[in-house]
C-alpha cells in the first residue's frame, strides 16, 4: 500500500525531534496555506443540501466558532483565563494578548505512531519529510520556537485568518464574562456573537455586513430550515423569527442589547432553541443539531484533520485534534454512528478530490465502513438510515461508475487502486442490501451473495463495454486497410483483440476480483464468448458461400473459442461442478461446423458444375478417332483435368479439416466419373441386342432353298423377355447411330480404360495433398476408403467390358451378317465356305488393332473372337431351313473353323494360342456331332433327354427348350444337329416324335 504521506506531508512531532524537557522555541509563521479544500466536481455531497446557500468558507467559519467555543469551555465551571505567548502571525492581523483555557493551551505533541492512523492503516511520514503544523523544527536566527496549541493548530487547519480568530476570541471572552457559570452548550452561539460583535470589530463595514448575514443564515438554517425537532409551519415564534431574519438580510440590523429588534430576536431564538425531543440527557440549546446542518458543519471540522500543506495526508496530531473535535458533539447532535459515517465520507471524498492517487485514504474509508456496517445492523433510526443510504449510494455510485467499465478506468499502473475501489464499492453495496433493503430481509440471506452478485455485474458490464470498443476499433482498422491487399475481415481482427482482452483480464483483473468471485476469470471469458458469439452468429447467417473472408473469420473464431474455454476450465478447476456452470454459459460457436457446411456447399457447387459439364460435353462428343487425343476422347481427357483441378482447389482452401471433408468430395467425384462412364457406354448396345432371334425348328428337306430371316420381328424379344418393337430391332440391327460405329466404339473403350488407369494416379496425388495438409494426422493415411474411388473404377471396367462385347457382336452379327448369316453354307456347303467372312473380319480386326489401346486390345479382339465363334455355331445350329449338312460336310466345317482360329492366332502374332483354344472349346465340342451317324445321334438324344427329364419322358419325348448354351451332351444341341441332318432317318424321327414341318 502506498504511503499516505509524501515529502510535503506532516513531519515528526516536537516530542520526536527534541529531548524532554523541551526548550522554549520561537514561534514562526507556517508556510502559506491552501485557500480552499479540494473538491470532487462529479461527487455531490450526500450529507444533505442546505435550504439557504452557504459557501464552504461560511460553513468552515461557523464550525470553527463552535469548536473554539466548546474547547475553551469544556466544563461547567466559569470561563477562566491564562496568559500565554502570541500565536503564529497569520496575514497581517495580530491577536492581542488574551487569556486561554487550560484545555486549549495544551502543547501539541505527535506520538511516534498515531493510534487513529495506525487503526486506519495510515502511515506516518518519514524522517525526511516536512513537519506538520503542530511540530517544532530547528532553530531560527538563534531563537527557539514554541510548539502550537490545539487551538492554534485548528486555526491553521481550518484556514481561519488571524483577524477572524482574534475577533471570535474577543467575543467569546465577552460572552464568558457576561454569563459566568453558564455552560456553553446552553448558549445559542450565533445569537451571542451577534450581540457582542460590532462593526468596529471588523476591518470595514462591508465585512461586518457579510458576517452578520452569514450568522443570521446559520440561525435560520439551525432553527427554521433544519431544526432538530420538526417545526410546525404555523408556529408563531418561527414566523416571527423568519420575518426578523428576512428583514435583517435586506437591511442591517441593530444588535444593541436594548434594541427592540434584538430583544425580539433573542426571545424567538431562545424559545425555538429550547425545544427538545427528549433524547438529550444534558441541557443543550438546539440550534445546530438538525440534519443536514450539523453534518455539514461536522464535515468541516473533520476536514481539518488533513494537512494544509499536503491535502492527501492526515496530520500526525490527529488523535489529539479528534479528541477536541468530539467536544462539539453535544452542540451538533453528533454521536458515534454519525461520526463513523461522516468520517467515512470525508476520507472517501478526500481520495476522490485529490486525484485518486492515495489508496491509503480509500483503504481507511473501507476500514471505517466496517464500523458503519456494525452501526447499521444495530440502529433503527430513520434519520440516520436516510443519511446512511444516501452516503453509501453516493460512494457506490462513484465506485460503480468506474467498475462497470473497469477496463477503461484501470491498467497496470493503478490496479492497486482498483482493488481498494472494489472493496469499498462491495462493502457499501452489502450494507445497502443486507442492512437497509427490506426485500433482502424478506428473503433468505443465504440466497443472496451480494459481493459475488456485484462482481458479476461489474465483470459483465465492463467486458461488454470493452468488447463494443474493440468492435468499433476493429471496424476502423478494417476501413483504414481496405485499399491494402488482403485486408483482414472485421471479425478476424476482433477475434484477435478479444483474445488479448481475455488474457489481460486473466492476468490483471481476475486476481483482484477473485477475492469476491472465485471464478471471475471464467465469468469474464464467458461474457466475451457471448459477445463475440452474437456477432459471429449474425455473420454466419449472412454467409452463402465459402470465401477467404468467411474462412478467416471462422478459423479465428474457432481459435478464440479454444483459448476462452481453456481459461474458463483453468479458472474453474477447483469448483464443485468442475466448471460445468461456466461452460454452460459458453454454447459452442460451432465454427468448424460452419466451415464444414460452407465447404460442403462449395463441394456441391463444384460437383453440380462438373456434372453439367459432363452432360453438355457428352452431347457434343463424336468419339471420332480423328478428333481424339492418342485415341482418347477429348471429353475424357478434360474430365480428368477437371477432377485434378477440383482436388487442387479443395486442398488450397484455407480450412482446418481437409481430411475430414475429403470423403464428401471423393464420393461426389466418384459419382461424377461413374456418371461419365455410364453415359459413355449408353446407346452402344449389348451382346444380346445384336443376337438374332432363334428360328423355329423344322425338318430338313433335301434340296430346299428357303431364305432364313435374321429376325422374326413379330416375336423378337429383349434380353429380359419383353417383346421388342420392330423399330427397335431395326435400329439395333442397322447400325444407323454413327457414334456406335466400330472406330467410335474403340475410342469409347480407350477413354474409359484411360480414366480407370488414371484413377490410381489421382489417388496418389490425393495422398500427397494430405501430407501437405496442416490438419492431417496418421489415421487419415491409414483410412484408405476416404481417399479412394469406389464406384468409378468398377463403372469404367464394366463400361469397357460392355463396349468390348458390344463391339465384338456388332462386328460379327451386324457388320458381317451379310457374309456370315446370308452366305455361309447356304445351299451347298462346299460352294459357300468361310473365306469371304475371313477377309472382312480381318479388315475389321485391323481397324480395331489400329485404334484400341494396346493395354486393352487383347480384351477387345478376344471379344470379337468369341462373337465370331458364337456366330459360327449359330449358323450350324440355328441357320434356318436354307442350310442342311451331311456327314461328309463335317470335314469342310472343321477345316473352316480351323481357318477361323488361325486368323485370330495369326501364327503367334495375334491372340495367345491358349486363349484361342479356351474360346474355341464349345465349338470344338459340338463339331464331332456333325460327323456322327444319324442313328447314334438319335440314340444319344433319347438318352440325354431321358436323363434330363426322368421317367416322364419314357412315353413321349418332350421337346427340349433352347438354352443357347451349346454342348454335345445337351438335348437341344443334339436335336438341332438332327434338324439340319440331310437324310431320311433324321426327317422321319423328327416327324414322328415332334411332328416338325419340313419348312417354315
Amino acid at each position: 500500500m502506498a504511503s499516505l504521506f509524501r515529502d510535503l506531508s506532516l513531519g515528526q512531532s516536537w516530542r520526536e525531534s527534541t529531548p524532554s524537557p523541551p526548550p522554549k522555541l520561537q514561534i514562526q509563521p507556517p508556510p502559506p496555506i491552501m485557500s480552499v479544500r479540494p473538491v470532487a466536481a462529479d461527487l455531490e455531497c450526500p450529507l444533505g443540501q442546505l435550504a439557504s446557500h452557504l459557501t464552504d468558507s461560511d460553513l468552515r467559519s461557523a464550525a470553527y466558532e463552535i469548536f473554539l467555543a466548546l474547547t475553551r469551555t469544556s466544563s461547567a465551571k466559569p470561563l477562566s483565563t491564562a496568559a500565554t505567548t502570541d500565536p503564529p502571525n497569520h496575514h497581517h492581523n495580530h491577536l492581542p494578548h488574551s487569556p486561554r483555557s487550560p484545555s486549549l493551551q495544551r502543547s501539541l505533541t505527535s506520538a511516534a505512531a498515531s493510534k487513529m492512523k495506525k487503526a486506519l492503516g495510515l502511515k506516518s511520514p518519514g524522517s525526511g519529510s516536512k513537519k506538520s503544523p503542530g511540530s517544532g523544527s530547528g532553530s531560527g536566527q538563534g531563537k527557539s520556537k514554541k510548539p502550537l496549541t490545539v487551538g492554534e493548530l485548528m486555526k491553521i487547519q481550518m484556514r481561519v485568518p488571524e483577524a477572524d480568530d482574534s475577533r471570535v476570541r474577543r467575543a467569546l471572552l465577552r460572552i464568558s464574562a457576561g454569563q459566568v457559570g453558564r455552560r456553553i452548550e446552553t448558549v445559542v452561539l450565533p445569537l451571542e456573537l451577534l450581540q457582542q460583535l460590532k462593526s468596529s470589530d471588523f476591518t470595514d463595514h462591508q465585512e461586518f455586513e457579510s458576517w452578520q448575514k452569514r450568522t443570521l443564515k446559520v440561525l435560520e438554517l439551525g432553527l427554521l430550515s433544519h431544526p432538530r425537532v420538526p417545526l410546525d409551519k404555523s408556529n408563531p415564534t418561527s414566523q416571527r423569527l423568519r420575518q426578523i431574519i428576512n428583514a435583517a438580510l435586506n437591511k442591517q440590523m441593530e444588535t444593541g442589547r436594548n434594541n427592540e429588534s434584538m430583544q425580539i430576536l433573542r426571545s424567538a431564538v431562545t424559545s425555538l432553541a429550547s425545544r427538545s425531543d427528549g433524547s438529550s440527557v444534558l441541557e443543550v440549546a438546539h440550534w445546530a443539531d438538525g440534519i443536514p446542518l450539523n453534518l455539514r458543519l461536522y464535515e468541516m471540522l473533520l476536514e481539518a484533520c488533513f494537512d494544509v500543506h499536503d491535502d492527501t495526508s492526515i496530520i500526525d496530531e490527529v488523535d489529539e485534534l479528534m479528541e477536541f473535535i468530539k467536544k462539539t458533539w453535544t452542540v451538533l447532535g453528533i454521536n458515534q454512528m454519525l461520526h463513523n459515517l461522516c468520517f467515512t465520507w470525508v476520507l472517501f471524498h478526500r481520495f476522490v478530490a485529490t486525484g485518486q492517487v492515495e489508496t491509503d485514504l480509500l483503504d481507511a474509508a473501507d476500514g471505517q465502513l466496517l464500523e458503519v456496517a456494525k452501526d447499521a445492523k444495530t440502529t433503527k433510526d430513520a434519520e440516520y438510515s436516510k443519511v446512511l443510504s444516501s452516503t453509501l449510494t453516493a460512494i457506490m455510485g462513484w465506485a460503480e461508475k468506474r467498475l462497470l467499465a473497469y477496463h477503461d478506468t484501470f491498467d497496470s499502473r493503478n490496479s492497486v487502486t482498483m482493488q481498494s475501489i472494489v472493496s469499498l464499492g462491495v462493502a457499501a453495496a452489502k450494507i445497502l442490501v443486507e442492512d437497509i433493503s427490506n426485500e433482502y430481509r424478506r428473503r433468505r440471506k443465504n440466497d443472496v451473495d451480494v459481493a459475488r452478485s456485484r462482481i458479476d455485474t461489474y465483470i459483465r458490464s465492463s467486458l461488454r463495454t470493452a468488447f463494443a470498443q474493440r468492435m468499433e476499433k476493429a471496424d476502423s482498422s478494417r476501413r483504414a486497410t481496405k485499399n491494402q491487399p488482403n485486408p483482414l475481415p472485421v471479425l478476424a481482427i476482433l477475434a484477435k483483440d478479444v483474445g488479448e482482452l481475455a488474457v489481460k483480464e486473466k492476468r490483471m483483473f481476475s486476481p483482484i476480483l477473485k477475492r469476491w468471485h472465485p471464478f471471475s476469470a471464467g465469468l469474464a471469458v464467458a461474457t466475451l464468448h457471448a459477445c463475440y458469439g452474437n456477432e459471429l452468429k449474425q455473420f454466419i447467417s449472412g454467409i452463402t458461400e465459402l470465401t477467404p473472408d468467411a474462412v478467416q473469420v471462422l478459423r479465428a473464431a474457432d481459435k478464440l473459442e479454444q483459448d476462452l474455454v481453456q481459461i474458463a476450465v483453468e479458472d474453474s478447476v477447483d469448483s464443485d461442478d468442475g466448471g460445468k456452470a461456466i461452460i454452460r454459459e459458453m454454447p459452442p460457436y460451432e465454427a468448424e461446423a460452419a466451415i464444414a457446411n460452407l465447404v460442403k456447399v462449395w463441394i456441391k457447387s463444384r460437383l453440380d458444375r462438373l456434372k453439367e459439364w459432363i452432360d453438355r460435353s457428352l452431347q457434343q462428343e463424336v468419339w471420332s478417332p480423328q478428333a481424339s487425343q492418342e485415341g482418347f476422347a477429348p471429353s475424357g481427357v478434360e474430365v480428368l483435368r477437371l477432377i485434378d483441378e477440383t482436388l487442387d482447389a479443395y486442398f488450397q482452401l484455407p480450412i482446418p479439416m481437409h481430411p475430414a471433408l475429403l470423403p464428401d468430395l471423393m464420393t461426389g467425384l466418384d459419382r461424377c466419373l461413374q456418371y461419365y462412364a455410364t453415359k459413355a457406354k449408353s446407346g452402344c448396345g449389348t451382346r444380346s441386342s445384336y443376337l438374332p432371334t432363334m428360328p423355329a425348328l423344322t425338318r430338313c428337306e433335301t434340296g430346299s432353298k428357303f431364305q432364313w430371316k435374321k429376325k422374326d420381328k413379330s416375336s423378337s424379344t429383349t434380353t429380359n423377355g419383353q417383346k421388342r418393337s420392330s423399330s427397335q430391332v431395326a435400329t439395333t440391327m442397322n447400325g444407323s447411330n454413327a457414334t456406335s460405329a466400330t472406330p467410335q466404339l474403340c475410342v469409347r473403350i480407350n477413354t474409359l480404360h484411360r480414366i480407370r488407369s488414371e484413377l490410381d494416379t489421382v489417388e496418389k496425388r490425393i495422398i500427397t495433398h494430405l501430407r501437405n495438409s496442416e490438419s492431417a494426422e496418421a489415421h487419415d493415411f491409414s483410412n484408405g476408403l476416404a481417399k479412394k474411388f469406389e464406384l468409378a473404377p468398377s463403372a469404367c471396367v464394366e463400361g469397357v467390358q460392355q463396349l468390348s462385347e458390344s463391339l465384338g457382336y456388332k462386328v460379327v452379327f451386324h457388320d458381317l451378317s451379310h457374309l456370315l448369316f446370308d452366305g455361309l453354307y447356304i445351299g451347298e456347303p462346299s460352294s459357300s465356305r468361310i473365306e469371304p467372312c475371313l477377309e472382312e473380319l480381318e479388315r475389321n480386326l485391323t481397324i480395331i488393332s489400329d485404334i484400341v489401346n494396346e493395354k486393352v486390345r487383347t480384351r477387345v479382339i478376344a471379344d470379337v473372337m468369341r462373337a465370331t465363334f458364337d456366330g459360327f455355331l449359330l449358323v450350324l445350329l440355328a441357320g434356318g431351313p436354307s442350310r442342311c449338312f451331311t456327314r461328309q460336310d463335317s470335314a469342310i466345317i472343321e477345316e473352316d473353323f480351323k481357318s477361323l482360329k488361325d486368323l485370330f492366332w495369326a501364327n503367334g502374332d495375334g491372340l495367345p494360342a491358349e486363349l484361342v483354344d479356351k474360346f474355341a472349346a464349345t465349338v470344338r465340342g459340338v463339331l464331332p456331332l456333325f460327323r456322327t451317324d444319324t442313328e447314334s445321334l438319335i440314340e444319344r438324344f433319347r438318352r440325354e433327354t431321358l436323363e434330363a427329364y426322368g421317367s416322364a419322358a419314357r412315353s413321349r419325348l418332350p421337346l427340349p427348350p433352347t438354352s443357347g448354351q451349346w454342348d454335345p451332351t445337351e438335348p437341344n444341341t443334339i436335336l438341332r444337329v438332327l434338324c439340319y441332318r440331310n437324310d431320311d432317318a433324321a426327317s422321319k424321327f423328327l416327324k414322328k416324335t415332334y411332328n416338325l414341318p419340313k419348312k417354315l
